[in-house]
């Protein structure tokens, strides 16, 4: 079998499955089977393929095709910019959660030296970026689960920023104790409904249940955070949050009503409000 008879059959594999995008997919999975760009594929197409290398990338191709999450497959995943490592028991990093890292740094432009936290760090795309984009920022990282707490120390240390790994748990009054005049506070929380989890595709129910349920209504975290982490935050420091579609102005006005002020939503490229963001007054 060449090469190129490898990749068609893997797309051939995801296309009638029903994956909604076989080219792209087959040559995520070809480069992680054969260590071969998509340029190199196609100019090597006609060379033999090595047997176990086909093995691994068919068997890569049937459990993409059964449901198991592209970045799982992988192991690693982008985001801005940066290259984080992901798999079972971490939340898979999104396009959309970038836009409340800009959000957050816009706000922390004046700052020189911004002391930031970013809770329910998963595998630490947030803390990451903002440390990405403010070099001279201190960051710090709160992460309960131990899974994902995993993902967020080989992250920092795949990426060589100095972001510190905190393990607490968000909703616990007497962890937030444990910080103050902080610049800022960022955070990509639990929001979805526990009654929607059940409807959500399979490859989102294949994530962690922890890092998808925000209880009942879906605003438990943001409750605690307007609770006991709003306090945490220096005059004027900031606070910026990711919310689910349909949540901006329930969680602006409990924050609202938490002492913040220079509130502000941010659409992402789908148009859905996705960042609500303020200072403390």
């Amino acid at each position: 079998m060449t090469l190129g008879e490898a990749y068609r059959a893997g797309f051939h594999i995801l296309r009638e499955a029903g994956n909604e995008s076989p080219a792209f997919d087959a040559s995520a999975l070809f480069c992680k089977a054969f260590g071969l760009t998509r340029q190199q594929r196609i100019l090597h197409s006609p060379e033999s393929a090595g047997e176990g290398a086909v093995r691994a990338y068919l068997s890569l191709a049937r459990e993409r095709a059964a449901g198991r999450p592209l970045q799982y497959l992988i192991g690693r995943w982008p985001f801005l910019g940066l290259d984080l490592e992901v798999g079972e028991g971490v939340l898979i990093p999104r396009e959309e959660t970038e836009l409340l890292v800009r959000t957050a740094v816009r706000r922390l432009a004046d700052t020189p030296e911004p002391r930031v936290l970013d809770l329910c760090a998963g595998s630490g795309a947030v803390a990451l970026g903002m440390a990405s984009l403010l070099p001279k920022a201190r960051v710090s990282a709160a992460e309960k689960f131990e899974a994902a707490f995993a993902y967020l120390e080989r992250n920092i240390r795949r990426t060589g920023f100095p972001v510190e790994p905190v393990r607490l748990d968000v909703l616990d009054p007497a962890s937030a104790g444990h910080f103050s005049g902080l610049d800022a506070i960022v955070s990509n929380p639990p929001y979805v409904k526990s009654g929607e989890i059940p409807g959500l595709q399979p490859e989102v129910r294949q994530e962690p249940a922890e890092a998808l349920d925000g209880g009942e209504d879906g605003l438990r975290f943001y409750r605690a955070i307007a609770r006991h982490w709003i306090p945490a935050l220096k005059t004027g420091g900031v606070l910026a949050v990711e919310v689910g579609d349909g949540q901006a102005e329930a969680v602006s006005d409990l924050f609202a009503a938490s002492g913040l002020e220079a509130l502000e939503t941010e659409r992402d490229f789908n148009g859905i409000f996705r960042v609500a963001a303020g200072v403390r007054a």
